[in-house]
């Protein structure tokens, strides 16, 4: 068997990685980025392969609190505030418009649910099942940066 020498994809990612101490050279370090991106409370990695599994892109989902300028503050609307002030870990969509205290699900679903999940400041714990009976819905870390800097509900 032949040795390949293989060369990054993208030099520029490989070498920013390496520069992050995310990884140790070339064709290494994925489980020190697994394990960094877990001890940051990034996103857990997509890993995609071919079909005969000789090659695999790794997709690095940006972390939440990446979308928020340094110093600025997450902006939400009153009626998200409100919702992320009552999600107590993972809820069904009725438990949440329980707590709210609201009856209409469709003015409960344009106003709080889909504002909150476009903000990612909530996501689904089924995201490729959106109309599971299973459904849950959690706070991401960006919500929970926004209840960390804010007492009670209401917009900033």
């Amino acid at each position: 068997m032949k040795a390949v020498n293989r060369r990054y994809r993208n030099r520029r990612i490989g070498e920013f990685l390496k520069e992050l101490e995310m990884t140790e050279g070339r064709s290494t370090g994925i489980p020190k980025i697994l394990k960094e991106m877990a001890a940051n409370g990034s996103p857990t990695p997509l890993f995609e392969t071919d079909d005969d599994r000789l090659s695999f892109v790794i997709r690095l989902p940006r972390h939440p609190l990446a979308l928020v300028p340094p110093g600025e503050p997450v902006q939400v609307t009153t009626q998200v505030g409100v919702l992320l002030s009552r999600i107590a870990g993972e809820m069904t969509r009725q438990a949440i418009q329980d707590a709210l205290g609201l009856t209409n699900r469709e003015h409960f679903r344009k106003t709080y649910l889909v504002p909150a999940l476009e903000q990612g400041v909530i996501e689904m714990t089924l995201p490729d099942k959106p109309n599971s009976r299973s459904q849950r819905y959690r706070l991401t870390p960006l919500g929970q940066h926004w209840l960390d800097t804010h007492s009670g509900g209401g917009a900033s």
